[in-house]
């Protein structure tokens, strides 16, 4: 393109008056005032690309129902779905250049979406950009359409996109950590309850239980799915439908089930549908949970790698960069400390979109763009955070087996898994030695005379101590296993 061909510029016009829009934009003077009016959040609706397709499923969706039904013309229909497609197939989508925050309950997103698919069908056609009297943005692209119902669909068709993309790398990151369960099956360790040593587990387990967590955070997003179904569409401005066909609600849900591949259902109440928000409450809820499940995992992963040296030291994660621009040889944590950064962010982006849920009036809901931009951005950074947890962090992790193994032999809460053969009040008074004299737990029970040295090594085999393998038959129990059959250099507490 030639210099003048990009200073070049066309005249639009609306109620307001005309301005002069670049020859070379997509957009029109709708989205032009737009970006006058809302250079506030300097980012564009773009960056969550599948808002941007879905809008273009919308209109798409609503040129094929308004031809089926007789109110549009057939060839301008067709237009207007192969212009939609291009964009659903990702071309144009730096044209959607409107701030994610925005006032006017996203009209301004809407007419974005208007005058871009109207003019790159208007170049299909061969005509020049601009040339609305041959095709509108509003007469023909928003032809049975109100942003009230076009905007709260694309949202939640958008969101249930993105929702599958964050399910496959959550099921990713699920599996990472199963991976790691299997490959610390053996590694005995001690656990902890209230930061205080407890009884002896592996980190199998331990790993074993991360992904649990996660699983279950991927059934209740998944079952949550089904809050993003149901549509608005064919409500117009406040739900009751004006300037629409009786047909166009059927057939415009029809061709967006189809389109989008998702199990979309018209809301049985539209007045109610547009302005109600609480399945977006609900579904940012979710998330929220989701995230703070994770961060307390990433919260978990620091405090077992800690020190290396004065630390838990338990596990090694991969180090991924210098940590300190003063202390040489230092490495952080890096990987989960963005991440528990991430879920600090998505726990306020579902208080924004709680205040904004609430603040709506009446048969509108008028802050829905802050709404959609919270949702975006939190499904946004957790698949992001989740990537690189898995690929930068997890996948990495090895274990410190010689440093879990001095941890586990120095423990007095092994002498818990005694206290069925030897009584509660002996396995105090041992635990107390141990801990004043250091001595080994095993050792003052055989001397004591409470159990053999073969009991004892059967019953802190590292399978019994972390209940990989359960007890099947009674141990008889040696005489003697009062506390007052102690010998007198034990203090029983």
């Amino acid at each position: 393109m030639s210099l003048d061909e990009a200073t070049r510029t066309r005249t639009e016009t609306d109620s307001l008056g005309s301005l002069q829009i670049p020859n070379d934009a997509y957009w029109g003077i709708h989205t032009a005032r737009a970006l006058e009016n809302f250079a506030i959040s300097h980012r564009p609706i773009s960056v969550y690309r599948d808002l941007v397709n879905a809008l273009a499923m919308v209109k798409q969706a609503s040129a094929r129902a308004n031809r089926d039904i007789g109110v549009l013309d057939p060839d301008k229909a067709d237009l207007i779905d192969r212009a939609a497609q291009l964009v659903i197939e990702g071309r144009f989508h730096d044209q959607f250049v409107v701030g994610v925050i925005q006032g006017g309950a996203g009209t301004s997103t809407n007419m974005n979406a208007n005058e871009v698919i109207t003019n790159i069908a208007l170049e299909l056609a061969g005509r020049e950009k601009g040339d609305y009297a041959f095709l509108s943005p509003i007469d023909d692209t928003n032809r049975s359409q109100s942003t009230n119902d076009v905007y709260p669909t694309a949202i939640k068709v958008g969101l249930g996109l993105d929702l599958l993309t964050l399910l496959e790398e959550l099921d990713l990151l699920r599996q990472a950590f199963l991976a790691k369960s299997v490959e610390f099956h053996d590694v005995l360790k001690v656990g902890r309850t209230q930061l205080q040593d407890a009884v002896p587990m592996t980190l199998g387990q331990e790993f074993h239980g991360f992904a649990t967590t996660l699983g279950e955070d991927y059934s209740r997003l998944k079952e949550n799915a089904y809050l993003l179904c149901e549509i608005n569409m064919g409500a117009t401005a406040i739900g009751t439908g004006i300037t629409t066909h009786p047909g166009y609600a059927p057939a415009v849900l029809r061709h967006l089930r189809e389109i989008s591949g998702l199990d979309l259902e018209t809301a049985t109440d539209l007045v109610e549908s547009t302005s109600d928000t609480g399945a977006f409450m609900s579904f940012s809820a979710s998330l929220k949970r989701n995230a703070i499940k994770l961060s307390k995992i990433c919260n978990d992963l620091r405090l077992l790698s800690s020190g290396p040296q004065a630390g838990l030291g338990e596990i090694n994660l991969p180090p991924r960069q210098a940590g300190s621009s003063i202390m040489p040889g230092k490495v952080n944590p890096v990987i989960p400390e963005v991440v528990n950064q991430v879920a600090f962010a998505v726990a306020g982006a579902d208080l924004t979109v709680t205040m904004a849920v609430e603040g709506g009036q009446l048969q509108l809901n008028a802050f829905e763009p802050v709404i959609a931009h919270s949702i975006f951005q939190s499904i946004t950074w957790m698949r992001r955070g989740m990537h690189t947890l898995r690929v930068n962090c997890v996948e990495g992790i090895t274990a410190n087996h010689e440093r879990l193994g001095a941890m586990v032999g120095a423990s007095v809460g092994v002498v818990t898994a005694l206290t069925p053969f030897i009584g509660y009040a002996a396995a105090a008074a041992l635990a107390k030695t141990a801990l004043l004299t250091g001595r080994n737990v095993a050792d003052l029970v055989v001397e004591a005379g409470l159990m053999s040295r073969e009991d004892v090594a059967k019953q802190l085999s590292p399978a019994r101590l972390s209940g990989l393998e359960a007890i099947t038959a009674a141990i008889p129990v040696m005489t003697g296993t009062g506390a007052q059959d102690l010998p007198a250099d034990l203090d029983v507490v």
